[in-house]
């Protein structure tokens, strides 16, 4: 982990959110934030070889209003801390875009005024509202491109997008990311939106989103850092020195048989952007350095899992069952296809926070859906589920649900 620094008394007080920017391919995702927060998120050498978002990146800012009532990250009074999660725009990467919508308050979403609303943007509002978020702000970008009449035509598609939604009167904003124009805006609104509670009682649960190793090669073994554990606390504190356990785990091979096999873990360090903290409440997205060989952790290894103290998280299970809620069409795709009943013995891609699996029907009784799991997952009651379907070899987002 970075040299350990203080983190101010005032920006320890600061409400928290965490917001996912999410919409199409190109749309402008990685562009508008590094605006927003000086950081490029695309960090990942096939991500800078390709141009595209391939895994959740994570960027982080304060905001602030200055004497003159501006919004701003650099001067004035310290307002909120955001915490934001760049989410992949390609139809192919939809199950990451699901991951980064779970662990997420609020979101951004992003319409390219010069393409306008494309499968993959209804696709990921639709996720969203799977997902369950209620706040959204609306970026309409790159009006720098069109006509006056062109970005009014694409306002209106906006409105009718929304319309009847969870996101009907959600802010729509005009925005050049490249020429940083109406970035106040946005910091303005993302000021605005109500912190949800947080539950700061109950034993700790951690989503993990990414695992990393960030030992530099050639580092001596006296210097290396454990492995390190990235996401968000959904609820409880988490202290330096806590002894967590983290399930599924990791996936293990014996006498030709493979299953998972939980992980024991000491937290020897906890980061809040570049702050060292000795212990963190729900809200922001964190890394926590671990007592893990760095191996077990890197290139993702533990994305999915779920951490708490030790001996407070249910079984892992290999079956689940769902109430289903579907929708009537198809997102992402040209045509408008129904969505068909589900069937017995179809393959379903879940989405269950940061993990994602494939279900085999069962069965089917009303809405309620078991399946038997390829990857098990730890049986959390009540958590929100994202069902797709694998139409022309792509997973379809095909409706939401709740474990049973």
């Amino acid at each position: 982990m970075a040299k350990k620094s203080e983190i101010s008394e005032k920006r320890a007080d600061l409400p928290e959110l965490n917001v996912g920017v999410v919409g199409h391919i190109d749309h402008g995702k990685t562009t508008l934030l590094s605006k927003l927060t000086g950081k490029f998120t695309d960090t990942h050498s096939e991500e800078l070889k390709r141009g595209i978002t391939i895994k959740l990146g994570y960027a982080e800012i304060v905001i602030k209003k200055d004497a003159k009532g501006i919004y701003n990250t650099k001067e004035g009074t310290p307002l909120r801390y955001v915490s934001f999660i760049d989410a992949p725009g390609h139809e192919m990467l939809m199950a990451t875009m699901l991951s980064g919508a779970a662990v997420i308050d609020a979101a951004i979403l992003l319409v390219s005024a010069h393409e306008g609303i494309k499968p993959q943007t209804r696709e990921h509002f639709v996720a969203l509202q799977a997902k369950n978020i209620k706040h959204l702000i609306i970026v309409q970008n790159k009006i720098d491109l069109v006509s006056k009449e062109q970005a009014l035509k694409n306002y209106q598609e906006i409105k009718a997008l929304v319309k009847g939604t969870f996101a009907e009167d959600a802010p729509i904003i005009p925005v050049s990311a490249q020429q940083s124009v109406n970035i106040d805006k946005i910091l303005e609104e993302l000021a605005n939106i109500p912190i949800p509670a947080r539950d700061v009682k109950s034993d700790p649960l951690f989503l993990i989103a990414r695992s990393f190793d960030i030992n530099k090669p050639g580092t001596l073994v006296q210097e290396m850092h454990g492995g390190v554990l990235g996401g968000i606390l959904k609820r409880g504190i988490l202290k330096v020195g806590d002894e967590l356990e983290i399930k599924p785990g990791i996936l293990v091979t014996k006498a030709h048989h493979t299953s998972y096999k939980p992980v024991m873990v000491k937290v020897l360090a906890i980061r809040k952007g570049n702050d060292s903290v000795s212990e963190i409440g729900p809200g922001a997205s964190i890394a926590i350095e671990t007592s893990l060989d760095p191996v077990l952790t890197k290139a993702d290894t533990l994305t999915g899992c779920v951490a708490s103290l030790i001996g407070k998280l249910p079984a892992i299970s290999d079956h689940l069952v769902v109430k289903t809620t579907l929708f009537k069409e198809v997102l992402g795709t040209q045509d408008n296809r129904v969505v068909d009943a589900i069937k017995m013995n179809e393959l379903l891609m879940l989405s269950v926070n940061t993990a994602i699996t494939v279900g085999q029907v069962t069965k089917i009784k009303g809405n309620e859906v078991t399946m038997n799991l390829r990857i098990p997952l730890v049986d959390l009651k009540g958590e929100n589920v994202g069902i797709a379907r694998n139409i022309n070899s792509h997973w379809r987002l095909i409706g939401f649900g709740e474990v049973a």
